[in-house]
Formats: structure tokens, C-alpha cells, sequence
């Protein structure tokens, strides 16, 4: 048995989206939280193992349930289930290896830790299986693989062992950034593919969208970001407000990418060899993990109403 098709459905290089949860660490670490027990390199470590094994047991029910529409995308028809080259039974004893290991690993963390693992699974489930299968309704379908962002923000939370849970605004706002990359790697699928009837049959939800309503909710994904994202800022830290250009224009270069030929965006695990993109996502980062922890005095008062002379 060739092991190579197992390793790729198990989406190894799709581990880089673990990235989302280094700001539930940051967050962690602000509020309060401090990790115990084992040491903390090990803790995060491990953490990070458990979060990438579980990912990877979604991504191969993804990729078994998704083989047959998988023939009908112009380069997703070469994957290796489609392409007839694992063994199905094969691939569910992997999917069920990965889950056991990844959830016995999770709650060795620690039990806040070990549950939001399991609903990291769990959403994994309900996306890809029937009768559920959320990816194929309009809308859910970003919203339901979009929630993993704020999942994965409470693992880094949990992981620094963060109290209590995050808050709800800061919640919200990593969920619909999440939704406007998601909707806009739809965008462009939509976009490669150039062709309704077959996008519909790759993708059921693509019988409802085309550009315009994409767009649109690109639009709606945004713009609660930007709400739920201020609240938190306003509410907890409002030196943070200063690295809010280099996340709009990180976001802004991102839906550039999205009207591209034969765009990145489809792919999220390549993005990384765009270094503009990096660049943005990475000043952005360090901006606010810095902003986090400075306090600028009297810095508030300027958004407050200014008193002007009679």
C-alpha cells in the first residue's frame, strides 16, 4: 500500500491554519491567563498537535464524502480518492485514528481545552455529513466552515489557560473574518470554474450563488467584522483602533487576490507564497499583539466629544 495518497488526504499542509489560533494565545496571556501544570512549551506544543490531528480526521471525512462533486472540479478531479488511488476503508480506520489520538492528546491538555477540541470535530462532522452536510446550503455553507476561526481562537484561549470563555464580541468579529476569507475563496471557485451547471454539481450551493450575491455577502461578513471587532476594541482596548488600517488593507488585498485568474484565495495553504500578502497579515499581527500590551495615556479621551468654546 502506497502510503503517499494517505499523507495528502490527511491535508498535511493545511496545519498552517492552526495559525488562527496564536491570537486566542495573545488574548489569553492579556486577560489574565497563564498555563499550568506541564511546562509551557510542552502544554502549547502538544496543544497545537491535538488541534492540527483532529483537523486533519476533517479534513479526510471531507475528502471521502466530497470524492464524488470532487470530479467535476477541473483540478480537484485529480485528488486521490477521486482519482481511485485510497482505499475508502482505508481512509475512514485513518479518520478514525486521527480522531482518537487528537481528542486523547486535546483532553490531556485539560478538559476546556479537550471540549472545544470536540466541537472543532464536531462541526467537521456536521459539514460534511449527510443528512446534515452544511456545506451544501447557501450562506451556512461559509458560516458552518467560517465558525472554525472562533473554535480554534478558544483553543489558543484555553491553551494559555485563558478563564472563563473569550468575549463574545471578539468572538463574533473572529467568526466573520473567518466568513469573508471563506466567502471569498468561494468567490473565486465560482469564478475559476466559469461554467454554472457544472460549479452546481462541484458545489450544491453554487445552484443559488453567482458573483453578485457573493459579493454581497463578502459585504455583510466584512462589515460585522468591523462592528463586533470595534466594540471589542472599544470595550477592552482602544490602542488597538491603530492597527485597524493594516487589517483593512490586508483584507482589502486578499479580495484582490479573490478576482485574480486562477486566484490564490482557492487555496488557502499556498497563500503563504504570496509575500505581499504575508507582509500585510504579518505587520498586522505584530501590530496588535503590541498594541495589546501598551497603554497610551489620555490616548481614549480623543474619541471622546470634544467641548467646544461658546
Amino acid at each position: 500500500m502506497n502510503p503517499v495518497p494517505y499523507i495528502q488526504i490527511a491535508r498535511v499542509d493545511h496545519w498552517v491554519k492552526n495559525i488562527f489560533i496564536l491570537p486566542g494565545m495573545v488574548l489569553g496571556l492579556f486577560f489574565g491567563g497563564g498555563a499550568g501544570g506541564m511546562s509551557d512549551v510542552l502544554r502549547i506544543a502538544l496543544g497545537l498537535l491535538a488541534a492540527c490531528l483532529v483537523a486533519s480526521a476533517n479534513y479526510v471525512v471531507n475528502e471521502i464524502m466530497d470524492a464524488p462533486q470532487d470530479r467535476f472540479h477541473p483540478e480537484k478531479q485529480a485528488r486521490p480518492i477521486p482519482s481511485g488511488r485510497v482505499n475508502l476503508r482505508w481512509a475512514w480506520a485513518e479518520w478514525a485514528g486521527l480522531s482518537l489520538l487528537g481528542g486523547a492528546l486535546g483532553f490531556g491538555i485539560g478538559r476546556p481545552f479537550g471540549w472545544t477540541l470536540s466541537l472543532l470535530w464536531l462541526m467537521g462532522m456536521l459539514y460534511n455529513i449527510e443528512p446534515f452536510r452544511t456545506k451544501k446550503y447557501p450562506y451556512v455553507d461559509v458560516l458552518s466552515e467560517a465558525v472554525n476561526n472562533p473554535i480554534r481562537l478558544a483553543l489558543g484561549w484555553y491553551l494559555v489557560g485563558g478563564r472563563a470563555v473569550p468575549p463574545v464580541s471578539i468572538i463574533v468579529a473572529y467568526w466573520m473574518f473567518g466568513a469573508f476569507l471563506m466567502a471569498t475563496k468561494r468567490f473565486a471557485e465560482y469564478r475559476q470554474i466559469n461554467d454554472p451547471p457544472r460549479a452546481a454539481r462541484y458545489r450544491e450551493s453554487f445552484a443559488y450563488y453567482n458573483e453578485e450575491r457573493l459579493l454581497g455577502s463578502l459585504l455583510f461578513y466584512g462589515s460585522l467584522f468591523a462592528m463586533m471587532s470595534g466594540t471589542f476594541i472599544m470595550r477592552y482596548h482602544i490602542e488597538l483602533i491603530l492597527a485597524s488600517p493594516l487589517i483593512a488593507w490586508a483584507m482589502a488585498y486578499y479580495l484582490h487576490l479573490g478576482f485574480a485568474p486562477d486566484s490564490p484565495a482557492q487555496r488557502p495553504e499556498l497563500l503563504f507564497r504570496n509575500g505581499r500578502l504575508m507582509l500585510l497579515v504579518g505587520a498586522a499581527f505584530l501590530a496588535c499583539t503590541v498594541l495589546l500590551f501598551v497603554h497610551l495615556p489620555r490616548f481614549g479621551e480623543w474619541f471622546n466629544p470634544w467641548l467646544v468654546p461658546s
